[in-house]
């Protein structure tokens, strides 16, 4: 029910094929899952209220009436009125601004699928990062977005001009938002919408604004038509943010990202099982599954290594390049399926489409769409090794048994390795624990002070390991780290892990202190996983809960929580 319900429009018997015709649906929306209002005490500012609506995938239907799925494009306007002092934006290509009215105007020229018109109102500065940029953000946040902002959007702009032909989008402004947003970004067109709280991390941030310039070909000019598909946008994008990279950081920081992200991919390919359908390219929706749940590893990993391998057939990347901006120029504006993509590759390359290439045995292309388990053919990553074999040294000396290597693993500055590397020497040791009592004891007197002055990405992959190995010396950083978090990303996996082991009665405590601080979305999910194998608990008293809904509704089901340590922590979705 928090979809609505179908809208069914009989038209005139006397209409004729091809007659232009007009409907006005006059409507109100209500609270739904596209729309966030957010107080002032949940922003950085805490000073005006801010909202923001996500569409991916399917809730654009609770904003407005519309064909709500991606195989329909449509232009858009709106007007859109806010009170003085509150800035709003769409994802539109035109917009205006009457003062005197507080009457906002846009225009979106191209069409565009529902899932992605976007508005965001709040109190949002701004300021030019490039000839064609601008970054809004809170005023406190602005001066942060500017200094690691400034300048590189234009040069990943034009890098991506050079391999996929021109920016059809007009300006490429970013948005930031409190930490309440979702997900970590979403590829609105002309107005990417990107969580706060990444802004500390720079590679991560780097990688998810360059994977957001990628959907403005992948995904916003030629999307999936069905949600089944999903890997035609986000295979296509996430290879064309790697052929970004590698043109303006190298080959080597592209291989360390892929052998995080396919490390990751294989740790939710263990918890999944092989035979898991959603391991599939070509998923199968079910009716009333909402297509956001088939959002993995998957789509992303599998699907780049699919596009990999079909780049590999051509010999030389730039060939391959060549391919997809012939890809975008026929297919802009619309929305295909997969076999549109691969008879225009095998059309593109008729040598390829001579020698059977789609029939090659074991990495036949329906095999690729449709067998389930890991992708048939990975990348190879040697190009990186001087960036992963550090991390695979230390690992080793960390890890093998009798531990007689501490002085070689303690003389490692992990303050001079690159964001990536460190997250994916902590991701193993984090798949290895619990580890030895002994040896997260000397992890923590080597690390624990240098990763306490490392981004959240880093810190919250160190707490995990505290709480999976039960160190109590190290448990009141977890507790500090909560208090300060507000995002989804930094708080359901530390509550998941707390709630698996022997540490749920501190998790309550830390819930209880600081649930008022969280988006009520946020903490019912982690009521959700407090809840599980718990007699009812006794409701708490809070006032930044409406009466209608209970502070405390523990129920025994996790919804949003299922696999969450897992998903949110590999994932950490750039829709």
């Amino acid at each position: 029910t928090d979809y609505g319900s179908s809208l069914t429009v009989s038209l005139p018997a006397a209409l004729q094929p091809h007659q232009p015709f007009q409907i006005i649906v006059r409507y109100t929306t209500a609270d739904g899952p596209a729309i966030w209002w957010l107080d002032p005490e949940l922003t950085y500012g805490n000073a005006k209220p801010f909202v923001f609506t996500q569409g991916h995938s399917v809730c654009n239907r609770s904003f407005f009436p519309c064909f709500d799925t991606p195989a329909v494009k449509c232009t858009y306007s709106a007007t859109v009125k806010a009170p003085a002092g509150i800035q709003v934006l769409m994802s539109a290509t035109q917009s205006s601004y009457l003062e005197e009215e507080g009457v906002y105007q846009f225009y979106m020229e191209y069409p565009v699928p529902a899932y992605l018109v976007a508005l965001v109102a709040g109190d949002l500065i701004h300021a030019d990062i490039g000839p064609r940029s601008r970054v809004w953000a809170e005023p406190c946040l602005l001066p942060t977005a500017i200094s690691k902002l400034s300048g590189i959007v234009e040069r990943w702009l034009s890098a991506a001009e050079s391999l996929y032909g021109p920016y059809i989008w007009g300006r490429y402004d970013i948005v930031f938002l409190p930490p309440s947003f979702p997900i970590v970004a979403m590829e609105n067109p002309c107005l990417t919408f990107i969580i706060s709280s990444i802004l500390e991390s720079d590679e991560f941030l780097i990688i998810d604004v360059i994977h957001e310039v990628a959907h403005s070909w992948f995904g916003n000019a030629v999307t999936n038509a069905t949600w089944e598909e999903m890997w035609l946008s986000e295979g296509l994008a996430t290879y064309a943010q790697r052929r970004i990279t590698t043109e303006t950081y190298g080959a080597a920081f592209t291989c360390l990202e892929t052998a995080f992200r396919l490390d990751a991919l294989h740790r939710q390919m263990k918890l999944l099982g092989e035979d898991n359908p959603v391991s599939k390219l070509q998923v199968k929706l079910e009716p009333g599954v909402n297509p956001s749940n088939l959002m993995n590893l998957f789509t992303y990993e599998k699907g780049y290594c699919f596009v990999y391998y079909l780049s590999q057939l051509c010999g030389d990347p730039r060939h391959f390049d060549s391919f997809l901006r012939a890809y975008i120029e026929k297919y802009k504006f619309t929305s295909v399926v997969a076999q549109d993509l691969l008879d225009s590759f095998l059309n593109f390359f008729p040598e390829l489409k001579e020698q059977c290439v789609e029939s090659k045995a074991g990495l036949e292309f329906e095999r690729w769409l449709n067998a389930t388990g890991p992708p048939l053919a990975e990348p190879d990553l040697s190009q990186g090794s001087s960036l992963t074999r550090p991390v695979e040294t230390l690992f080793k000396l960390w890890t093998t048994e009798p531990l007689d290597s501490v002085a070689a693993a303690s003389s490692v500055d992990l303050t001079k390795w690159r964001t990536f590397q460190t997250v994916l020497f902590l991701d193993r040791l984090l798949d290895g624990s619990p580890l030895p009592h002994e040896v997260i004891k000397k992890l923590s007197e080597c690390y624990s002070s240098q990763l306490d002055s490392m981004n959240a990405e880093i810190r919250i992959r160190w707490l995990q390991i505290v709480v999976r190995n039960d160190y109590y010396p190290d448990l009141y950083k977890v507790r500090r780290f909560l208090e300060n978090q507000m995002s989804r990303m930094y708080t359901i996996p530390l509550y998941e892990d707390l709630c698996t082991g022997t540490l749920k009665s501190f998790a309550l405590e830390i819930f209880y202190q600081t649930q008022n601080q969280l988006h009520p979305n946020l903490r019912k999910t982690i009521q959700q996983i407090l809840s599980q194998g718990l007699n009812p608990l006794p409701a708490i008293d809070t006032t930044a809960v409406t009466t209608d809904t209970p502070a405390m509704v523990l129920e025994d089901k996790v919804s949003e929580a299922t696999n969450g340590a897992i998903s949110l922590r590999d994932v950490n979705v750039s829709a």
